[in-house]
């Protein structure tokens, strides 16, 4: 009798962080309330369009919550905002008026002109 062995495939983070972001999320880790266990993203219902982004702290993993290791620690992606996010890439910009984290979503078919919701 053979032995099947059977190859699977590692699934690719829903979010992709570029290194900007994965830096922010370190530093917000080093200053982080006592705790906290990682950073979560999700998509609330908010704004002109319907959703937006909301990026967190959490003290305690959620059982479907998508996790992504960060040389940072855990950042997690809310189970009901996966869907809108596949294929996403999570920036972080810094400019000499504002910072914060931007986000290059191809689920996002409009975004309100504020650029604080996006609709899918």
């Amino acid at each position: 009798m053979t032995e099947t062995t059977t190859k699977v495939r590692a699934r690719p983070a829903a979010v992709m962080l570029t290194p900007s972001a994965e830096a922010r999320i370190a530093t917000l880790m080093k200053d982080a309330p006592e705790g906290t266990i990682g950073v979560k993203l999700s998509t609330p219902r908010r704004g002109c369009s319907g959703l937006a982004y909301s990026v967190d702290y959490v003290s305690e993993a959620a059982s479907f919550d998508e996790r992504i290791d960060t040389p940072a620690g855990p950042f997690f992606i809310d189970a009901a905002s996966v869907l809108y996010l596949i294929g996403s890439t999570m920036d972080w910009v810094e400019d000499d008026f504002t910072a914060g984290f931007v986000f290059n979503n191809p689920n996002a078919k409009g975004a309100c002109g504020c650029g604080e919701s996006f609709t899918v």
